[in-house]
């Protein structure tokens, strides 16, 4: 599988990470990407941009160095109903969307108001993708979120950096190989995300690469060598 595209990233804008936005474009195109999508946190993380942030998006180009660009947000999902902490007038300037639970913003109860949260955020109509469902930050049902996510054409991420060791993820390989192997049974399509915190780790999916293969999961079932197939997804928003 040749990578064209990598959406779940971060700059400095977030406040946590290190590489501005023109290097990350600079390091996909390097890369050969296609797109590039930037997803800066939302405000329930400290340190994080501002609701203006988002607001004026619309100054920057869209196509650079021949990589095409797609900003947008990381929301938090922050109640068992699935609520984001973005309002529906933010998300509709936005060219993409994530959502996904974090510990700084969420929660946890029982396995089943966690779930709820996720099949809640699945069926935002803005929502596009679920980061990181398997990182382990809370307990969840995957066989009900991965028929969500069908349901709803919504997409679940297999995150690379929730697999490296050095955080601590202790469920994210159990969690994730589950996934994998309920949307291999489902035929559910998948996004591989960096959730890259600098350019360097721009389209790295080194930690996702064995699980693939202990899932025998189809590449027809990955997006990420598919451009048009995903920009297809993440068009059915209002």
């Amino acid at each position: 599988m040749k990578c064209l595209l990598d959406v779940h990233t971060h700059t400095v804008a977030s406040g946590h990470a290190f590489s501005s936005l023109q290097e990350m474009v600079d390091a996909a195109a390097e890369k050969g990407l296609q797109i590039l999508g930037i997803t800066e946190h939302a405000p329930g993380i400290p340190g994080t941009c501002a609701p203006i942030y988002f607001r004026n998006l619309h100054v920057v180009p869209r196509h650079i160095k021949g990589v095409e660009l797609l900003l947008g947000v990381e929301l938090n999902i922050i109640d068992y109903k699935g609520t984001v902490d973005l309002d529906e007038a933010m998300l509709k300037m936005l060219d993409i969307r994530i959502a996904g639970l974090h510990s700084l913003c969420y929660t946890p109860g029982t396995v089943e108001e966690n779930t709820d949260a996720v099949i809640g955020a699945i069926r935002n109509p803005y929502v596009n993708i679920i980061s990181h469902p398997g990182d382990g930050t809370a307990l969840l049902q995957f066989e009900p979120i991965v028929l969500a996510a069908k349901e709803c054409g919504t997409l679940l991420e297999i995150n690379n950096s929730s697999l490296n060791p050095v955080r601590h993820k202790v469920m994210a390989r159990k969690n994730n190989l589950e996934i994998l192997r309920l949307c291999k049974q489902y035929e559910v399509p998948v996004i591989l995300g960096s959730d890259a915190h600098i350019s360097y780790d721009i389209a790295n999916y080194c930690w996702i690469y064995e699980l693939l293969q202990l899932a025998e999961f189809p590449e027809k079932l990955i997006l990420n060598d598919k451009p048009e197939q995903f920009k297809a997804f993440i068009c059915n928003v209002p």
